[in-house]
């Protein structure tokens, strides 16, 4: 059974793709995934063992649907905007094909955590690949090879390098990194609080992500984009200056994003 989380957040990724009037394509795949029991059951193991055995924080099905709204809200933000993506600037597909591409990186970006943490990236691309194949199939027909071939390489591209430790050249696959540095409020952080025991790995992680009050995707001033980060104390400079600020520095988008820390009753410290 989905959490309530779970299902609230399912809700506004389908709304979010709604808004962008695409074709029925994009809203069917994101109900197809949505409602996809082996991606379901990768995404819930996979955090056991972030979780569980690791100690590290949320990285099971509200965290991806959290990196995959992220991401729809920037890509909102970009579209708005006149930014054109990596597929648009091309001439190899459609904003549509970017969408469906970044959808689809999202829910699966962090799977490879069911392996392990080391070189998860990897992990979620090979086992994703299967994945991407039987769902791309059921709204893309023989005829549409060329279009699924992108999509799903996309993707791939996102998935294997949403850490920022191996470089993506596409604005999407950037858009996905930066998605996913921005998950860091104090939500992900409650469960490995909780079965908190002895100092172990990871630890680091859970405390700096327990202060992050609030992450904020707006339209930026300078920039398309601004992300702002509003934590309780210091500590959640850890997770901006270690984890945002890292993915947005690896990023292809990173000329069209403001960032901003806030700890409360302090100034707003400017990154970017």
């Amino acid at each position: 059974m989905k959490s309530p989380k779970e299902l609230s957040v399912d809700n506004k990724i389908i709304e979010a793709i709604e808004s962008f009037n695409l074709s029925e394509k994009a809203v069917n795949i994101a109900k197809l995934v949505i409602k996809d029991a082996e991606i379901q059951a990768v995404q819930e193991y996979g955090n056991i063992v972030s979780i569980k055995r690791l100690g590290y924080n949320d990285h099971g099905p509200v965290h991806m649907r959290t990196v995959v709204l992220n991401a729809l809200f920037m890509l909102k933000i970009l579209r708005d905007a006149n930014v054109k993506m990596s597929l648009e600037c091309e001439e190899a597909g459609t904003f549509e094909d970017s969408t469906i591409a970044v959808l689809l990186a999202g829910f699966l970006h962090d799977i490879g955590m069911s392996v392990g943490r080391q070189d998860h990236g990897l992990h979620g691309a090979y086992m994703a690949y299967p994945i991407l194949d039987r769902i791309l199939a059921k709204e893309f027909s023989e005829s549409d090879i060329q279009r699924r071939v992108t999509i799903r390489s996309l993707a791939l591209e996102a998935i294997a390098g949403h850490m920022g430790n191996r470089s993506v050249y596409s604005l999407e696959a950037g858009i996905v990194l930066i998605a996913d540095g921005c998950d860091m409020t104090k939500g992900r952080a409650h469960i490995t609080m909780f079965l908190a025991g002895a100092p172990k790995v990871g630890d680091i992680h859970r405390y700096s992500a327990n202060s992050i009050e609030d992450v904020r995707i707006l339209k930026g001033e300078e920039h398309p984009i601004r992300i702002e980060v509003e934590m309780s104390s210091e500590v959640g400079l850890f997770q901006v200056e270690e984890v945002l600020l890292g993915k947005i520095s690896a990023s292809p988008a990173k000329g069209l994003v403001e960032l901003y820390a806030l700890v409360q009753g302090e100034q707003p410290k400017r990154y970017l």
